[in-house]
């Protein structure tokens, strides 16, 4: 793909104040802004409408729930699968995704739909998508302004972190059955170390895998982070989970809302301030 100068320019200003972790690696579409946009997945809408193109936005999939206007446009993608001649009929100039929906992506360039897939495992690809998704709508300074206010706020809560000794183990709960949980290189490991915490399942090569009730027990994470979807409490009582101590010292803790954590976008210093403000309860639970 050609790369938009646009967007070059804007990554390699972004990248000269970034951490030393931040790359410029970059891949836009060819051509002029974009007009009519589909959304594939959740975190994608939300970048459009931070970055001020959320008029553009005439599709999207499944659990989209943010922001609010977002609900009432087609529904035309689930993770796994897109309804081609409903967006088609959309006539959009481009679909957004991310790159594990490469097979749903060949179906939209064979019905001739310009197709931009994205990186969203590591907490840099945030930064990058708002880059790229304003760059494609004309909207990179707006793209800019935001990374800009997004970046002082994380310092701003990162200062209020409290320095400890020993960085409490968080073990974050995607999964039951099987245990599914985050792995090194997920950006919700990064939130959890800029939270004052450490990953749990550090070890797992992969931003997300199963993870094993064996090794689950053997670390003794200090606190979990539960997905509110897992219900997790009815299974407490029973093996893997009753063999924690974090389950019998009662640190256990369910997300108020599943996507400040678990969708990476620009809503990411909501999922930050409450780990935070959960891995410090915690803490003060533990010297109880």
């Amino acid at each position: 793909m050609i790369v938009r100068t646009a967007a070059l320019a804007a990554l390699m200003a972004l990248a000269s104040c970034a951490p030393p972790r931040y790359t410029t690696e970059v891949k836009m579409i060819a051509g002029p802004p974009v007009n009519r946009v589909v959304s594939l997945v959740p975190s994608m809408t939300e970048d459009l409408f931070a970055v001020g193109a959320g008029d553009k936005v005439v599709g999207v999939s499944t659990f989209t729930d943010y922001p609010p206007q977002a609900k009432r446009l087609p529904v035309v993608a689930t993770f796994a699968s897109i309804a081609t001649e409903r967006i088609v009929a959309l006539h959009p100039d481009l679909a957004i995704g991310i790159d594990a929906q490469d097979r749903l992506a060949g179906d939209l360039r064979r019905a001739h739909v310009q197709v931009l897939l994205l990186r969203d495992d590591g907490y840099d690809d945030i930064f990058r998508n708002l880059i790229q998704i304003g760059a494609a709508t004309g909207h990179t300074g707006d793209a800019l302004a935001l990374i800009k206010h997004l970046r002082a706020r994380t310092q701003e809560l990162v200062r209020s972190v409290k320095p400890r000794a020993r960085k409490p183990a968080v073990f974050v709960v995607l999964g039951n059955v099987p245990v599914y949980t985050v792995g090194h290189g997920s950006y919700i490991e990064h939130l959890i170390e800029l939270a004052g915490g450490r990953n749990a399942a550090g070890d797992v090569r992969a931003p997300y895998a199963r993870y094993s009730a064996e090794a689950l027990v053997a670390r003794q994470p200090d606190l979990l982070i539960v997905d509110p979807d897992i219900h997790l409490n009815e299974a407490l009582s029973r093996p893997p989970w009753n063999a924690l101590r974090a389950v019998k010292q009662h640190r256990v803790y369910t997300l108020p809302n599943a996507a400040i954590l678990e969708r990476p976008g620009p809503r990411y210093n909501q999922g930050l301030a409450w780990l935070i403000a959960t891995i410090e309860r915690a803490a003060l639970s533990n010297h109880r």
